[in-house]
């Protein structure tokens, strides 16, 4: 039922006893209609209270079903005995007799309704509790008997001598004896009352109180001799009935609706507690006051009077014996809790202080002598205010105000974290749980100082390179995030610098790891020094580091870009400078690459720009400063479709082999020839090598591609072998592909042996161009080729780092001239003599020499003169397909220049060489370094 409906049935039912009231106090306006009203009136009313209850109880089932039931039989006797004085006094016109059938159905109302205000009471849990109810019990109805048999019942039992019958002199007694039994009980109940449905408990209570008062003026001589149906006492049982009817239905939900929620603590209610406490003497008072008033009046004191009195006070002295045998066991508990309690506290870790609404500290434990070195009497009686730090008082405050406000049911406790000052002046992180405590806090303090510093460290941890102690990638980013969003959003000059160390890779193996990260540390170190306080320097991973340099509001752009550019170019310089690792001194240089904020982008797409920029500035050359543009991107989306197309190309196969011969200068024979791959795509482009190996960096496809040109050179030599046409087979491999594990020892002397073709038969040109390879393996893997009959070839002597180191520690047949030393031997006097001192050392350790690279018969001439055996490019020839090759195999020489056979140079084929995109000698080492 809803407060609203509830609040309707109330006025309802108000409405319905003011006008019975109103009825009664009228006289009903004939003594017919109130004969009606008064008997079956209150009949209907009583009848309505037991259906009432009766529906309630089979509704419910909770543990008060069977005092509702009762209530229920309660109210159907008083009906039933209206119901019969209607009938004597309306139906029959006559009065009612004593005693009747009437008495016997209003003596059975009072039974049942003190059984179940004996369900509803809250039941003792221990034997002294059953006691002492049953003696509370006594000593009120004791009381009220003794009081009442002073009063009045000593005169109706006398009236048996005077010739009263006993049946009706027993009438008279039972009305008054019942009325003090459940008023005796109504009194308990009050005190005794379950927390359970209280509501509805209540006004059942004051239903059967006042239905119990009515019953009081009713037994009273004085209005008994006058009564009749339908005066103003039947609106007191008239009102009880409507509210015992009210009382299940009603009460308890609009109660329950109207209050605020409980709360969790328990409530006092000293004046309820106070007349509990007081019940036994206010018993034995009215015990008294009923003697006292029959010795001043002079009656001789009853037999009953004397016997209640005695017995009353005998309850009382026994009550008081249990009471203070109970308050001694509660004393000793309570000791030995406060004891124990006090042990808990003094001897806890954390630190428990009690705060007084003033916010002055009223109680300290000693533990905080051991956690904030001061001692308990010290804090005592201090604001707790003074021992906070000043920056955290106000968050402190603000807590502890919101978590006072709050309902406790909803929030019991909360926690405070903050700094105290400790006995040394040091401030100590504390964490407080705090709860509430008389309108103040207690606090159970620890000190967690510890924690937040190890926390602090893992925090710093997790955002900061271990060996540098510089910002990491996830902090970086978030930098970023940070300088792009807010009031920086729309400054487009902020700039992220990528920064990579050119050199470091061969300091880090020529030095060992530690000197690398020596050099790592001191690289950072001259980083941070360079960048702004409000800018970050960060380490990426690996030698690649990163700046932000925060924008300055400026709107000129080209002017931005050019100051940016200045402070990259001071990074590259300092980055440059001379490392002092050990004993000695390295140097390493950087490639920086540098990108603008533009409006809308996002720090990962900003740092992707850096990073083009930075990779630009490397193919570049390295040691330079490269701004990004957004053509950067455009190569990669052209590289990542390539990759893409070269994966399909070789599962479709769509390579195809070439050959370009090797001549000898002398005599124009062929000598051997070159194996070149040539990718002729599903558009019909064909592509070098150097042109869609430049754009892929996907080292599994390179490495396929060197697997199948290896195969398929050797494949097809074999067939010209067998064919009539033997001649040696170069093909070029790059020391990383030599020593790839994919590629194990005896792989190519198995390749050799399934195809049937001598080993002499092949030559490896060994692209030198990566610092990073082994010479030790390298060597290792070169020997056991040229031990199984396989010819080597150093290619590209002359431009490799580490030529000379190679020439002295490979095992090398064939020397290879780079082709950027071939371009220029005719027009410069300098590469004529490099050129040639390179030739004179082949000479001189009796190795044979090959130029790449040979286009016109002026390079023939000179090349020859210094002593060059062999060459190779469009003087002779450009790279053939096999039926092409075979037709210049068979002729089997090609015209010299400057020979005794020296003819206009002319294409040797007919048709000439294939025609090839963007040249046929723009080659690149197969598969690259």
């Amino acid at each position: 039922m809803g407060s609203a409906s509830a609040l309707a049935w109330q006025i309802l039912l108000g409405a319905v006893w003011a006008g019975y009231a109103v009825g009664a106090a009228l006289g009903w306006g004939s003594q017919q209609l109130a004969f009606i009203m008064g008997d079956f009136g209150l009949s209907t009313a009583a009848l309505i209270a037991a259906v009432s209850c009766f529906r309630y109880a089979r509704a419910g089932a909770s543990r008060f079903r069977p005092a509702w039931l009762l209530f229920a039989l309660s109210s159907f006797m008083a009906s039933a005995g209206n119901a019969v004085w209607g009938w004597y006094e309306v139906v029959l016109g006559l009065q009612v007799p004593t005693p009747s059938l009437a008495d016997v159905f209003f003596l059975c109302f009072a039974p049942p309704a003190i059984v179940g205000l004996l369900v509803l009471a809250k039941r003792p849990v221990t034997r002294a509790g059953w006691v002492c109810l049953a003696l509370d019990s006594w000593l009120i109805g004791g009381s009220l008997l003794t009081l009442s048999w002073s009063l009045a019942l000593a005169h109706t039992a006398h009236l048996v001598g005077e010739g009263v019958s006993v049946a009706r002199a027993a009438l008279a007694l039972a009305y008054p004896l019942l009325d003090i039994v459940l008023v005796s009980m109504v009194l308990a109940l009050h005190f005794r009352r379950s927390n359970v449905n209280r509501s509805a408990v209540n006004t059942a209570v004051a239903a059967l109180a006042l239905t119990v008062l009515s019953d009081a003026l009713f037994t009273s001589p004085l209005l008994r001799q006058t009564y009749h149906s339908g005066q103003m006492l039947d609106a007191g049982w008239f009102a009880g009935s409507l509210l015992l009817a009210y009382a299940p239905w009603g009460a308890d939900k609009a109660a329950d609706n109207a209050l605020p929620p409980r709360s969790t603590q328990p409530t006092s209610r000293p004046v309820a507690g106070s007349l509990a406490a007081l019940t036994p003497y206010l018993a034995a008072a009215v015990c008294t006051l009923g003697i006292l008033y029959s010795a001043v009046e002079g009656r001789r004191v009853d037999r009953v009077v004397i016997l209640t009195g005695c017995t009353v006070v005998l309850a009382l002295v026994v009550r008081q014996g249990i009471m203070l045998v109970d308050n001694i066991a509660l004393t000793q508990e309570l000791a030995q809790k406060e004891n124990h309690f006090r042990s808990l506290v003094q001897g806890s870790s954390d630190v428990i202080m009690i705060v007084a609404p003033n916010g002055v500290l009223r109680y300290v434990s000693p533990a905080a002598a051991g956690v904030y070195g001061r001692e308990a009497d010290e804090l005592v009686g201090a604001e707790l205010s003074s021992i906070i730090h000043p920056d955290d008082l106000g968050r402190v405050v603000h807590e502890v105000r919101r978590f006072l406000a709050a309902p406790p049911p909803e929030e019991p406790t909360t926690r405070i974290e903050c700094r105290f000052r400790s006995g040394t002046g040091d401030w100590l992180n504390v964490e407080s749980t705090a709860n509430r405590h008389q309108g103040g806090l207690i606090l159970n303090s620890r000190d967690v100082t510890e924690r937040v510093r190890l926390q602090a460290q893992l925090q710093h941890n997790a955002e900061h390179d271990p060996l540098t102690d510089l910002p990491n990638r996830a902090l970086f980013t978030k930098r970023v995030r940070q300088a792009l969003g807010g009031r920086r959003s729309g400054d487009s000059g902020t700039a992220v610098l990528f920064i990579d160390l050119d050199g470091f890779k061969a300091v880090n193996d020529r030095l060992g790891h530690q000197a690398g990260d020596e050099l790592l540390v001191q690289a950072a170190r001259r980083l941070h020094e360079s960048v702004r306080a409000g800018d970050t320097a960060a380490r990426l991973g690996g030698d690649e580091f990163a700046t932000i340099i925060l924008g300055d509001g400026t709107r000129d752009q080209p002017a931005r870009e050019c100051q940016v550019h200045e402070i990259a170019d001071r990074l590259r310089l300092t980055l440059s400078q001379p490392y002092r690792i050990g004993a000695g001194e390295v140097r390493v240089a950087a490639s920086i690459g540098v990108a603008f904020a533009e409006p809308g982008i996002t720090p990962s797409d900003l740092m992707r720009n850096a990073d083009l920029a930075m990779y630009r500035a490397k193919a570049g050359g390295k040691d330079r400063v490269e701004l990004y543009a957004p053509q950067m991107q455009a190569d990669v989306v052209r590289r990542s479709e390539l990759t893409a197309r070269l994966r399909t190309a070789l599962r479709d196969g769509e390579f195809a082999l070439l050959h370009q011969p090797v001549v000898h200068l002398a005599t124009g024979r062929v000598a051997a020839v070159a194996a070149q791959a040539r990718w002729r795509s599903a558009q019909g482009i064909l592509f070098t090598p150097a042109e869609f190996l430049r754009v892929t960096e996907d080292g599994e496809r390179t490495a396929e591609l060197g697997r199948w040109l290896l195969e398929e050179a050797v494949e097809q030599a074999a067939d010209r072998a067998r064919a009539g046409h033997p001649v040696s087979v170069a093909v070029r491999l790059s020391a990383r592909r030599l020593l790839d594990k994919g590629t194990p020892f005896g792989s190519v002397e198995a390749l050799l042996t399934r195809h049937g073709l001598p080993s002499g038969a092949l030559m490896i040109e060994v692209a030198d161009s990566d610092p990073r390879i082994s010479f030790d393996d390298l060597e290792q893997r070169l020997v056991a080729l040229r031990r199984s009959g396989v010819r080597i070839a150093l290619d590209g002597f002359g431009s490799g780092y580490a030529a000379i180191n190679a020439l002295r520690r490979l095992p090398i047949d064939v020397l290879k001239l780079d082709r950027g030393l071939v371009e220029g031997v005719v027009e410069s006097a300098r590469l004529h003599k490099i050129t040639s001192g390179l030739l004179r050392i082949a000479c001189d350790l009796g190795m044979q020499s090959v130029a790449d690279g040979v286009d016109v018969p002026e390079q023939v001439l000179a090349l020859r003169a210094m002593g060059c055996t062999h060459g190779q490019g469009m003087a002779f020839s450009g790279p053939l397909d096999e039926y092409r090759l075979r037709r210049a195999l068979a002729r089997g020489e090609f015209p010299v220049p400057g020979s005794a056979k020296v003819q206009p140079v002319q294409p040797v084929l007919t048709g000439g060489p294939i025609s090839l995109l963007g040249g046929s000698h723009s080659e690149t080492p197969i598969p690259p370094t």
